[in-house]
């Protein structure tokens, strides 16, 4: 008899390998599926993929964030769980094949790796404590039996009458069969209840939004002047649908909050009077209508994420002032307004550009309707004139009133600037870089804006040639975008078209070109044109 003969583990054929390559993926989506299901009942955010991911976005450094976001754009959160996914089946894959020699040490990995997710869902700045560990812990168990079980059944039998060959031996392949396909099925009824029971859990908020109707405000937005929103094909919308909206935050999972049952607590530092609301509360209040146009800090010279919308809600600084709270221009003790969402984010915003007369609002309506979810139902901050990243907390549920020397909010610890004004800025929709416009008139055309500033002024250069003024549209208010136009007699050839706006201040926007980190991208937009 050979030395294989003796001993068939030592050299497993290719069918062996590649079942027990299946195993470790069986064992894997079978853990994700039991993660899922139990997350379902706990809570979404607590589920392995999810928690490991916005782990990893707490420790991601600020220039990996910024360059995700400027690659990947709003699909950065997907390429980020199928990583994570990708990783996992990588992972699932060798720990199946080392089950072949090494059953209880592969089953052991896949406990370990349940640790991790279990560590990273309780130590999120959202934790529910020990219960979001449970997804992770019943998964890797489910998943760590299953792999034992299915190398089990792939290690040669020792009651066989004939001798075991060199490719692997007589093991138990209906054994295997059963029980690889019990565990598929089983597998995807457990992700078909995980995937229930969370819409189940979203039902309730669903519901309350469907349910809501915005009172009429009681200082409505002041009609759109005529001529501020123009028709130019590829020239972006006045206003931008909810649908298009830009949306860049760091949850993996949208948060859906029951407005029946959600509370804002308002309190801290120089606040005589805490207040906690209900959503009801706001609704009853006086609403003020604006409109206000978003610049998110990630938005890199001539980008996409900017966006301009109609919003309704409550000026943050009377509820400020009926908590007793003081600006420090006026002997008020706190300089900060950090607010919490519900997915543990930290926005610190300057309490004195808050309380200064800008129409700061805590927004419970876009564009005519209820906060979508992704843009924070049931309640938003808006603030014009400050990018989002120090101003617009999402799903808020927490003010507090503090200082910037005493707390540092999440994206001033990862590097970000503390304040940050939105810079003036412009960008050219049209046309498009590398277009093949023909000879003749081109109507050159983009968007503006300097919130809380206002623009004055917008020049267009054709390659090193003098700078001439744009047409602007007519402006809604100093915290919108404005329109502009500028017909280009296009002469055969290639052209470098550049845009650069000024602000109410007389400030023109830099040519000189910065990163988004710490506090916004500056530079002027050029776009490269083939004239045919």
């Amino acid at each position: 008899m050979t030395e294989n003969e003796k001993n068939p583990r030592r050299r497993p054929g290719p069918v062996r390998l590649l079942l027990v390559a299946l195993s470790g993926a069986l064992a894997g989506c079978a853990a994700l599926a039991v993660a899922e299901a139990v997350a379902g009942a706990v809570r979404p955010q607590a589920g392995p993929v999810v928690a490991v991911g916005g782990a990893a976005i707490d420790r991601t450094p600020a220039a990996v964030k910024d360059w995700a976001v400027r690659n990947f754009g709003t699909d950065d959160k997907l390429v980020l769980q199928l990583g994570i996914l990708a990783v996992l089946a990588l992972f699932a894959v060798f720990l199946g094949i080392a089950g072949l020699r090494f059953r209880r040490t592969a089953s052991a990995g896949v406990l370990l790796f349940g640790a991790v997710g279990a560590l990273a869902a309780t130590g999120r700045p959202d934790s529910a404590g020990v219960t979001d560990a449970l997804p992770s812990v019943a998964g890797a168990a489910a998943g760590a039996v299953l792999l034992y079980v299915l190398t089990g059944r792939l290690e040669p039998r020792t009651n066989s009458h004939a001798p075991a060959v060199a490719s692997g031996g007589d093991w138990d392949r209906r054994g295997f069969v059963i029980a690889a396909s019990t565990a598929a099925v089983a597998s995807a009824g457990a992700a078909l209840l995980g995937r229930s029971l969370t819409g189940a859990g979203g039902r309730d908020a669903v519901a309350s939004r469907r349910n809501v109707v915005l009172p009429a405000p009681v200082s409505p937005a002041p009609a759109v002047p005529k001529g501020a929103g123009g028709r130019i094909p590829g020239l972006s919308a006045f206003f931008t649908p909810n649908a298009d909206f830009y949306r860049v935050d760091t949850a993996l999972v949208v948060p859906k909050v029951d407005a029946t049952t959600w509370k804002l607590r308002i309190h801290g530092r120089g606040v005589t009077r805490p207040l906690t609301l209900s959503y009801d509360d706001l609704l009853r209040r006086d609403l003020v209508e604006r409109d206000i146009t978003l610049t998110c800090v990630s938005n890199e010279v001539g980008g996409p994420y900017v966006g301009n919308a109609r919003w309704i809600g409550v000026r943050l600084a009377d509820l400020l002032a009926e908590c007793g709270v003081k600006p420090p221009s006026k002997g008020g003790l706190a300089d900060q307004l950090v607010a919490r969402s519900v997915d543990g984010m930290t926005i610190g915003s300057p309490v004195e550009d808050v309380m200064d007369g800008r129409d700061a609002l805590l927004a419970l309506g876009m564009n005519g309707e209820p906060l979508p979810f992704a843009h924070g139902f049931p309640v938003r901050m808006v603030v014009p004139g400050l990018y989002g990243f120090v101003s617009a907390c999402k799903w808020i549920n927490d003010i507090e009133l503090t200082t910037f020397a005493a707390y540092d909010p999440y994206w001033v610890r990862r590097g970000w600037a503390r304040e940050a004004p939105i810079k003036t800025q412009s960008r050219i929709d049209t046309p498009k870089p590398f277009a093949r416009p023909r000879a003749g008139t081109v109507m050159v055309a983009g968007v503006a804006w300097a919130q809380h500033r206002g623009i004055a002024k917008v020049e267009i250069r054709v390659d090193d040639g003098p700078w001439q003024q744009a047409r602007l549209a007519a402006e809604d208010t100093a915290d919108t975008w404005r329109q502009w136009t500028f017909p280009w007699q296009a002469t055969k050839g290639g052209h470098t078209l550049t845009v650069r706006a000024t602000d109410r201040t007389g400030a023109v926007q830099t040519e000189t070109r910065t990163r988004t980190i710490p506090d916004g991208a500056s530079g002027r937009h050029s776009v490269v044109v083939t004239v045919d």
